[in-house]
This record gives structure tokens, C-alpha cells and sequence, in this order.
């Protein structure tokens, strides 16, 4: 079932069953009040009766009965029998016994001072008139011909108002619906014309202060991530595809223009070693991506581990200077690292290695010296590394390029490197929830600071 029939169907039924709950209530209360003024009526019309009958001697029963009959306001079928306190009849109306008044009823009446009831169609009223030296039991009975006649005019006027509201409910409400959710569709609509080729469309927001402006103004925030990261990986894929190209290209190169003709021993191994260096370029190049791609993943699957940050730190600077005996790398460790628990960081050893890594062989090949220092400190709660050189430094309007995949700066070009480690750094510190700062001076140095929260 469609939104917009259900929330009408709800609609009707809500506003259905208070309509129904008012017009029960106002009919309920019209038939009490109808009960209790018809009973008024009775008790007044019998005590005038009993009055001129008792209390003034001029009037006899034969005269009574005149007046009574010949009284414009007497009751439909009204029947008034008044009994003295031996239970005798001394004035009827109701020459027919049409109500039936046994002593139990009259013995009831004289204890209680008023009884109700009713015989048949008869509404009755039995009370206890009493004077100075006499007690006298009125009964009255009539049929309330015009009250319930209003009554039924009131059910069926009630029963044609629900009727025809519930008609109009019914047509307002699927209006009403369509009218509310017609925001909802209009984004649909939008969105149903979003795709991959058009990315950049937008919602439209409305008035910025409903729910279905929230709704929309959420969609366009998920849209903006989805269009940075298809262009991401566009951009990614175009630029791995040509790191991954130049290597290759240079093998098959090298390898074609060896098998044209019969070459000395010597120029077979110079290709050979030229081949072994593409080949282990192009090997870097793919365990830089791999790495890359498992510190982008939002699933990563670390191996969370208490990490000494010194030793990582030494066993890096180690593997560095084995490799290029010309870096020079300086370690300095803060005074405020009195304690080894400052230390421990709480990560994964083989991410946090290749971060650190990346970080000192960057300091070390754009420094002219070929020299890093390595800071390690502690603040409260936050254990900090910073990395400096006096190398090429970075330009201001590359700063905020330089962690994306494969950019490098422009006084880079002629240095040998593919712009994976810095965009692979900056995964590592956002996976262990830290923050990495740049600063930067064109040919005074570079410093990257990184900050990981430490945790008691």
C-alpha cells in the first residue's frame, strides 16, 4: 500500500472514530436530559394535580377530571392515580388499569419519596405527597411522544452528518495526503534523474527549515562525498594506470631492442640490471597501492596492538640508513616522555611503520643534506611526533593538494618518487584517529606534525 492511501485511510479513521465518540456522546447526554426533563414534567403535572385536588375544597373529583381533560398541557396518554395512606384510590385518570400498582410499588414509593419506572411504553413517576395531617402516593405515567421524537430526529441528523463527513474526509484526505507528500515525491523525481554520469545535480532544499529540506540537504551532503570519491578514484585509477604503464613500457622497450640482433655479454646484463630496476620500481609501486588501499577501506581489518613508538621508531631509522648509507636521520625524544606508558600507542605496528617510514625517507630525499629530525613528545593525553628537513620546502598552493593520490609538487618533478606515501600517511593517522599539520617554507624545509590521542 501506497504512503499517501495509508496516511488517508488513517486520516479517516482517526478523525472517523472521534466523530462517531462526539455524536455517541452528544446523543448519550440528549437522552438523559430528555429522561430527566420528562420526569420534571411528570412530578410538576402530578403535584398541580394533587394540589388542587387536596388542598382546595372547591374542587371536587367530577370537576378535577373536567379541568384535566379539558388542560392544554397535559401529557400524551398521561395517566394520574393518587392513593390515600390506607393504598385507596382517591382520584384516577387511568379508567383503563393501564399501570399496574401493586402495594409493594406503593410501600416502596412511601419509604423511598420517589420511585421511577416504566410499563411498556409508559414512562412513570411514583412520589410521596405529604401534608400536615395527611400522606398522600402520586402516581403518573405517560408516553413521551415528542421527546423521543427528537431523539430519532437527532440519531438520524447525527447518522447523515457522519455519512456525508466521512465522504468529504475521504476526498480532503487524499488531497491532504498528496498535498504533504508531494515534497517527498518532487525528490524522488530529483533523484530518479541522478546518476552516475550526473553526479553533480543536486536536490533542491526548499525553505532549509522542514524535515524534507533536512532530508534533501542530507542527500546532497552524501552526494557531495559520493562525486569527491568517483572523482577520486577516476583520478586514482587514471594515475596508477600510468605509474604501473612506465615501468612496463620501459621492460618491453628494453627487452624488444635486445632481441633485434646478438649483443656483448656486457650490454645483456646493463639491460638485465636496467630491467631488475623497473621491476623493482614497479614492485614498490604495487605495495604502495595495496597499502594504500587497505588504509582507505573503511573496513580495515587492523591488528590493534599496544606499539612502543620509540622502537618503531628506531627499527625504522635502521631499516632507512641500511638501504641509503647516505640519510641521515636524528631522533630526539622530549623530556616530557618521563614515563615508557607515554610511549605505547595503540595501533597497528605494520601501518604505523610504513607511516613513519614514509615520513623519513620524504624528510631525507628533498633535503639536500639527505637529513630528517625525528621529535617524539607528550601532552596531556596526546602523544605527538613531528618530522622536519630543510629540503625543497612545499608551495603554498600545493599544500593542500599534497595528500591526494599521485599529486606532488611542482619543484618535485625532478625527484624520483610516485605521490603514494604522503596520501598513504594520512590514511594511517585518520585510521588510528589522529591529525597530521603541514608547515612549510619554499626552500627552507618542511615539518609534519602528527597528534594520537593516548588513552589511560
Amino acid at each position: 500500500m501506497q504512503i499517501r492511501t495509508r496516511l488517508t485511510w488513517q486520516f479517516i479513521i482517526i478523525v472517523a472514530i472521534i466523530l462517531i465518540m462526539a455524536s455517541m456522546a452528544i446523543y448519550f447526554f440528549s437522552t438523559g436530559h430528555r429522561k430527566e426533563d420528562f420526569y420534571e414534567r411528570l412530578r410538576s403535572k402530578a403535584t398541580n394535580t394533587a394540589m388542587l385536588l387536596i388542598e382546595f375544597e372547591e374542587v371536587d373529583l367530577t370537576l378535577l377530571k373536567r379541568i384535566e381533560a379539558d388542560n392544554p398541557v397535559s401529557l400524551p396518554k398521561e395517566r394520574i392515580i393518587i392513593y390515600d395512606y390506607r393504598n385507596q384510590v382517591i382520584y384516577s385518570t387511568d379508567e383503563n388499569n393501564t399501570l399496574k400498582i401493586s402495594n409493594d410499588l406503593l410501600d416502596d414509593i412511601r419509604l423511598k419519596g420517589q420511585v421511577r419506572f416504566t410499563q411498556g411504553e409508559y414512562e412513570a413517576l411514583g412520589f410521596l405527597f405529604a401534608r400536615k395531617y395527611d400522606r398522600f402516593a402520586v402516581v403518573i405515567g405517560a408516553v413521551d411522544i415528542f421527546g423521543w421524537r427528537k431523539i430519532e430526529n437527532l440519531r438520524n441528523i447525527l447518522l447523515i452528518v457522519i455519512s456525508i463527513s466521512l465522504l468529504l474526509l475521504l476526498i480532503s484526505g487524499w488531497f491532504y495526503a498528496g498535498k504533504a507528500l508531494s515534497p517527498i515525491s518532487k525528490v524522488v523525481s530529483q533523484v530518479d534523474d541522478i546518476g552516475v554520469a550526473s553526479l553533480n545535480k543536486r536536490l533542491d532544499e526548499g525553505n532549509q527549515r522542514d524535515e524534507i529540506s533536512r532530508l534533501a540537504g542530507t542527500f546532497n551532503k552524501m552526494l557531495d562525498r559520493l562525486e569527491t570519491a568517483f572523482k577520486s578514484q577516476k583520478h586514482f585509477i587514471n594515475n596508477a594506470s600510468h605509474e604501473l604503464r612506465t615501468p612496463l613500457t620501459a621492460i618491453t622497450g628494453q627487452l624488444e631492442v635486445l632481441l633485434m640482433s646478438d649483443r656483448p655479454v656486457e650490454e645483456y646484463k646493463k639491460v638485465i640490471q636496467s630491467v631488475l630496476e623497473d621491476m623493482r620500481s614497479l614492485n614498490n609501486i604495487s605495495n604502495r597501492l595495496l597499502l594504500l588501499a587497505q588504509a582507505s577501506s573503511e573496513l580495515t581489518d587492523m591488528n590493534i596492538t599496544p606499539c612502543r613508538v620509540d622502537e618503531i621508531i628506531w627499527q625504522c631509522r635502521d631499516y632507512l640508513l641500511k638501504r641509503h648509507n647516505r640519510y641521515k636521520i636524528n631522533v630526539i625524544l622530549g623530556e616530557s616522555l618521563d614515563d615508557e606508558s607515554k610511549l605505547i600507542l595503540n595501533g597497528d605496528e605494520n601501518l604505523i611503520k610504513t607511516m613513519i617510514i614514509n615520513l623519513m625517507e620524504n624528510g631525507c630525499k628533498y633535503s639536500n643534506d639527505q637529513k630528517v629530525v625525528v621529535v617524539v613528545e607528550f601532552e596531556p593525553e596526546t602523544l605527538i611526533m613531528s618530522f622536519s628537513d630543510e629540503g625543497i620546502g612545499i608551495a603554498p598552493e600545493d599544500i593542500e593538494h599534497i595528500f591526494e593520490p599521485f599529486r606532488r609538487g611542482r619543484n618535485a618533478q625532478g625527484i624520483k618518487g610516485h605521490g603514494i606515501g604522503l596520501s598513504l600517511v594520512e590514511r594511517i593517522v585518520l585510521l588510528h584517529q589522529g591529525q597530521i599539520n603541514t608547515q612549510s617554507e619554499l626552500n627552507k624545509g618542511t615539518t609534519f606534525t602528527l597528534r594520537f590521542p593516548i588513552r589511560s
